[in-house]
C-alpha cells in the first residue's frame, strides 16, 4: 500500500512512498530519503518541529544526517509523538505501550498506519533470514503477553502466523509442553527459532538441559525485574551452554521504534536497509564521537515516518566501520548528561 506525503510548507508537492523507503539500496538513497523524512516531520509534527526549534536549527543548513535533531526518547513519554498529514490526521490504528513496574510512566508510540510495521518487520525478517515459510516459530514472552500493547508481541503474533505451520505458537509458563515440542521438533530436522524475553529463557535451561541441532534461540533482552541484570557476554555463554548451541541471536528493537535490527552472532547488530545508528558522545548530544568508539545510540528508523525518525535512545553503544553495531548498556537514568533538551 502506497502513501503520499504533502509539503505544504514549501508550497509544492514531494512524495515519499513505502516502495522508496522499504527499496533504499545504498547510503546515497538513504541519506537523500532521510533528509526528505526530517523535512516533512519538521513542518508536520508539532512536538518536533517545536524541540528542533529550541535548537535554533536552520533548517536550509541541515545537509547531512549528523546535522539532523535527535528527539529524546523520552518525549514519547510525554508528548503525543505524531506528524500529521491529509491521509492519516486524527487517525490513530494501533497504541503501542513500553513495560513498566507499576507506577512508572510508560512510552506510548501512536501508529496510524500499521501497514508500515508490518511491512517493516516483514521485510526486515526476510533479509536476515529468508522465507519465513521455512521455520517453526516458538515464541516464549511472558511479560510481553501478560499486558496490552506490546508492540513485539503483535510482531511475533503475525510471524507465527505467516509461518504456516501448526506448531508455532506461544508459551507462557507451560515449560514442559514447550520443552516436549522443541526437541521434537528439533530432532525431526525442522527449521525452529525459538524467540523469547531473556530471563524466561534462563529459566527453561534450568528446567532442561538441551541438545539442539536445528534450532536458532534469539533472545530479546530484558530481566523485567524477575533476575540479576548480566552481561552479554555472561548470559550468551549460559544460553549457548543450555541450549548446545554456538552461537545466540538478538532483536533489536523498542516501542518507539517500527523497525529491527537483528544479531546473529556476538551481539553485533545489523540494521535494515531504512534503519541506521549514529552514536553520540555523553557529554554533548549534539556532537558524534569516531566509529569504534562508545557513546548514546541514535537511531533513523524511516518507517518511523508518521511518528518520528530520529530519535535519540538511552542505550549505549558503538559502531563499526561496516556499519553494524554493538549495544553496551543503558545510561543510567540520572546521569544523562548533555541531553537536557526536555523543557519543549
Amino acid at each position: 500500500m502506497e502513501f503520499f506525503l504533502f509539503n505544504y510548507f514549501c508550497k509544492k508537492q514531494f512524495l515519499i512512498s513505502t516502495t522508496d523507503i522499504f527499496t533504499i539500496s545504498s547510503q546515497k538513497q538513504f541519506e537523500k530519503i532521510a533528509l526528505k523524512v526530517f523535512r516533512y516531520q519538521y513542518d508536520n509534527n508539532l512536538v518536533y518541529k517545536e524541540f528542533c526549534d529550541f535548537l535554533k536549527t536552520d533548517i536550509q543548513k541541515v545537509k547531512s544526517l549528523q546535522q539532523i535533531p535527535f528527539l529524546p526518547i523520552q518525549f514519547f513519554k510525554s508528548h503525543k509523538v505524531v506528524s500529521n498529514n491529509p491521509e492519516t490526521s486524527g487517525l490513530i490504528q494501533q497504541t503501542f505501550t513500553s513495560s513498566g513496574t507499576t507506577g512508572m510512566v510508560t512510552s506510548n508510540h501512536f501508529v496510524t498506519d500499521i501497514t508500515l510495521y508490518e511491512e517493516s518487520y516483514r521485510k526486515g525478517f526476510s533479509q536476515f533470514y529468508g522465507n519465513i515459510e521455512n521455520y517453526v516459530i516458538l515464541a516464549l514472552l511472558p511479560s510481553y503477553l501478560e499486558r496490552a500493547g506490546s508492540s513485539l508481541v503483535y510482531m511475533v503474533e503475525d510471524l507465527i502466523q505467516m509461518t504456516n505451520n501448526l506448531n508455532s505458537g506461544f508459551y507462557l509458563y507451560n515449560h514442559e509442553e514447550l520443552i516436549e515440542k522443541l526437541i521434537r521438533l528439533d530432532n525431526s530436522g525442522q527449521n525452529v527459532i525459538l524467540i523469547g524475553v531473556t530471563y524466561a529463557l534462563l529459566d527453561l535451561i534450568e528446567s532442561k538441559k538441551f541438545q539442539l541441532k536445528n534450532t536458532i534461540i534469539m533472545e530479546t533482552g530484558g530481566m523485567k525485574g524477575k533476575r540479576k541484570e548480566m552481561i552479554r557476554e555472561e548470559l550468551h555463554e549460559q544460553l549457548c551452554q543450555g541450549f548446545s548451541v554456538t552461537d545466540i541471536h538478538s532483536e533489536y528493537g523498542m516501542t518507539e521504534l517500527l523497525s529491527q535490527a537483528y544479531s546473529l552472532r556476538n551481539g553485533v547488530f545489523e540494521c535494515p536497509n531504512w534503519m541506521q545508528i549514529l552514536v553520540r558522545d555523553t557529554e554533548d548530544a549534539l556532537t558524534y564521537v569516531p566509529v569504534g568508539k562508545s557513546g548514546g545510540i541514535n537511531v533513523i528508523d524511516l518507517a518511523n515516518i508518521n511518528s518520528c525518525s530520529f530519535i535519540a535512545t538511552q542505550d549505549l553503544g558503538k559502531k563499526n566501520p561496516n556499519g553494524s553495531f554493538e549495544v553496551l548498556g543503558r545510561f543510567d537514568n540520572s546521569d544523562i548528561r548533555g541531553c537536557n533538551l526536555m523543557v519543549v
